[in-house]
């Protein structure tokens, strides 16, 4: 089959002005409460893209580990490509895609380091392997081989023993504070719903229907 007979025909459903809630945070947990109710595997899973000071755009996939009214957290190590592009900018992009349910959330704004002790709550809150991991992996660089990693396993472990496992001082929490969030819906003939979110200078939000 060649790419040009890749093709999906989007028609579960439509996007309406009338039906959307006023406000995009309560639209957007309405519609993460159905992908979750659908059984999509990881659909907390989202694209963060950020670019760096000199211009570089890069994107990755992470996990949302909570939203709120000041925006969407992720968590990371502070030191890796992303958390020095953030430190930098201070300028985030992120992609929800739910394939299942034909629909995209995205979202631009800015994002800001959480405070610490929100980093330090969702710290004890994690299994431990994942814990020990974040002391262990000095993210996205080089390293000899899988053998260096299970070998910084062993010491931290050892260091730790059986109490608590501290944050480590370069690990923590981001939140991306949107400008605005759109909402895609797929639709027949490629004639899609795009409604925007987009904060107004009074205050609140405008909705804005884009073409498709």
């Amino acid at each position: 089959m060649s790419f040009q007979e890749l093709r999906k025909e989007y028609q579960l459903r439509g996007l309406d002005e009338r039906e959307v809630r006023a406000d995009p945070i309560a639209q957007f947990q309405l519609w993460f409460d159905e992908a979750v109710g659908a059984g999509l595997v990881e659909p907390n899973a989202m694209t963060l893209a950020t670019v760096s000071r000199e211009g570089r755009p890069s994107a990755r996939t992470v996990l949302l580990k909570g939203f709120d009214a000041d925006g969407f957290v992720f968590y990371t190590n502070y030191e890796s490509p992303k958390g020095l592009d953030l430190d930098a900018t201070g300028l985030a992009a992120l992609v929800f895609y739910w394939a299942e349910l034909e629909r995209q959330v995205r979202i631009e704004g800015t994002a800001a380091r959480v405070a610490e002790s929100e980093s330090d709550a969702y710290f004890a809150s994690r299994p431990l392997g994942a814990q020990l991991g974040a002391w262990v992996s000095p993210q996205s660089r080089v390293i000899g081989g899988r053998a260096e990693l299970e070998a910084r396993l062993e010491e931290v472990t050892r260091r730790f023993g059986e109490g608590p496992v501290t944050r480590p001082a370069w690990w923590g929490g981001y939140r991306v504070k949107p400008a605005w969030i759109e909402f895609w819906q797929g639709r027949p003939h490629r004639l899609h719903d795009r409604l925007r979110y987009r904060r107004a200078p009074e205050g609140g939000w405008l909705i804005e229907r884009l073409a498709p």
